[in-house]
């Protein structure tokens, strides 16, 4: 029998009520002020892959797709439209159709078509040279094999074999749309989007403005006028600036355990979380340099790093973990009894570095002969700082004497990029909770983000299995086999896993964070001032 409901009129008005409520509750107008603690590499995301690029410039740019920014896990589940309309997948799992948004003009007022989506894709994969200096992410998209124009509004992308991450890699932060009609030096200092913002002014050590996109193609977004980032490299200064009410959020590397009992011992009422980063505090070793090509000595460093204490030097925002992110943040990392296995993993600190003393012993080195390097480390933050002076003096145990070099941010990249250092501490972040987005950039032979220069072609073959492999929990144990199989290899020593925490004031709505990684939840469209 069918059944039929009737609401009665006095709810009937109340929903309505609320629902207007509700539209209307939304305030436009105003700055949001935000510290930052470096100057980014540039605004061509494409080409950076700090966090202090994309939470500058993701609100100038437009996805194809993109994680809801409302949802507080960044998931497949979650991803949502963006200039893309729709997409569909053929029954092989190999072609992804997209449907695209009609209408949509670029900040210079130039129409978007599928033509851009090509050419955007094409210099990813070097089909294409648009005057990009660096390439961060081109490792993502090895399965592309090519995009294709359907219409002028329809695009195909044609992968080589199924791979369950593709649609979250073009979800990601890292993955605007960039327009074919400009040329990729402007792109770096005067980026041209999409985006629910502008960019107005960029101001070396001072600001970087960013001002409303009043042509957006998204009815009544962005609330905000303006976004005004102010450089500011003391951590210190960033919290004042916080505390004082002279900044609206709290910026990134700023809250930690003990600036967070400050914060809200003076601001009581400021919101204040913690969340996984996707990024790991990870000591490289450049594999092309000796004596770190001898795989004795790079045991016998991952051996002598006892990563409890770089944990507690976190002072609360490091957990012990490898390369993938671990519950309850993420989903495919290792467990504690795995991570026992690796060398330097285990509990009893005196006699791995007994065991490291024996292999710097049988690689030539000892007492009366240490090993002289220099650990490189970016000045943005005293994290960076306090890992690289933990990692000397925890070698020092081992026959290994270095001094510390600070550099500045794009400097120390640089020098990364090009394999013209020895040792260096770093934190390295990845973009999506998901191993291609991990293994792909950090352990791929030709990836620009290998900065150790470690190459296995067997672990190749591994990343490229477990990329293929549907199944999710065959995947995850392919997965966990290969971050074990790097650390063994010390590809790199991770000595742990970041959280990250963040504080804003009450009187901004609408600012969501993502539990699973600091690099998708910077759109900005839909962060309001209440005030």
């Amino acid at each position: 029998m069918k059944r039929t409901y009737s609401v009665p009129k006095w709810l009937l008005l109340c929903l309505i009520a609320s629902f207007a409520t509700a539209a209307v509750a939304q305030k436009s107008g105003g700055t949001l002020r935000a510290p930052l603690r470096e100057n980014p590499g540039s605004a061509s995301l494409h080409e950076e892959s700090s966090i202090s690029a994309v939470q500058t410039f993701m609100p100038v740019y437009n996805n194809l797709v993109m994680y809801d920014q409302q949802d507080k896990m960044a998931r497949p589940e979650s991803i949502k439209p963006d200039l893309a309309t729709e997409w569909s997948w053929s029954p092989d799992n190999t072609v992804l159709t997209l449907k695209l948004r009609q209408g949509v003009k670029w900040h210079d007022g130039k129409p978007f078509t599928s033509a851009d989506v090509k050419c955007t894709w094409d210099t990813i994969t070097g089909k294409r040279d648009s005057n990009w200096r660096k390439n961060s992410h081109k490792m993502w998209y090895t399965n592309l094999k090519e995009v294709t124009v359907t219409g002028p509004y329809e695009v195909r992308f044609t992968l080589g074999r199924p791979q369950p991450a593709f649609l979250s890699f073009l979800a990601s932060g890292w993955s605007p749309v960039y327009p074919c009609h400009v040329d990729g030096r402007v792109m770096r200092q005067k980026p041209i989007g999409t985006g629910p913002v502008k960019m107005e002014e960029v101001k070396p050590n001072d600001v970087i403005r960013l001002t409303k996109n009043r042509d957006y193609w998204k009815p009544g977004r962005p609330y905000l006028d303006a976004i005004e980032w102010r450089i500011m490299p003391s951590q210190a200064t960033r919290v004042l600036t916080f505390v004082s009410g002279q900044a609206d959020m709290s910026g990134t590397s700023t809250v930690n355990t003990n600036t967070q009992k400050d914060i809200l011992a003076k601001v009581p009422k400021a919101i204040c979380n913690a969340t996984g980063s996707n990024v790991v505090g990870v000591v490289l070793m450049n594999h092309k340099v000796a004596p770190y090509d001898n795989p004795k000595v790079r045991r016998a460093i991952s051996l002598a790093l006892d990563r409890r204490e770089f944990v507690k030097a976190t002072q609360g925002e490091g957990r012990f973990g490898g390369n993938l992110m671990a519950p309850p943040f993420g989903v495919w990392g290792l467990t504690p009894e795995q991570l026992e296995t690796v060398p330097g993993g285990g509990k009893n600190v005196e006699r791995n570095r007994a065991e490291a003393r024996k292999l710097m012993q049988e690689a030539g080195y000892g007492p009366n002969k240490k090993l002289k390097t220099s650990f490189f480390v970016r000045a943005s933050s005293p994290a960076f700082l306090l890992g690289a002076t933990l990692t000397a003096d925890q070698l020092r145990s081992i026959y290994i004497d270095g001094d510390i070099a600070v550099q500045e941010y794009s400097m120390f990249t640089a020098a990364l990029i090009k394999g013209a250092y020895q040792m260096a501490f770093e934190t390295s972040g990845t973009a999506i909770d998901d191993p291609d987005a991990v293994f792909y950039e950090m352990f791929m032979c030709d990836s620009i983000r290998n900065y150790p220069k470690y190459c296995n072609r067997d672990v190749e073959a591994k990343i490229n299995e477990q990329s293929a492999t549907v199944d999710p929990v065959k995947r995850k144990k392919l997965a966990q086999a290969l971050d074990l199989q790097v650390q063994n290899d010390v590809a790199r020593v991770t000595v742990y896993q970041s959280t990250s925490s963040a504080c804003w004031h009450p009187h901004v709505k609408g600012y969501v964070r993502s539990i699973n990684g600091i690099y998708t939840h910077h759109r900005m469209e839909d962060v309001w001032l209440d005030k």
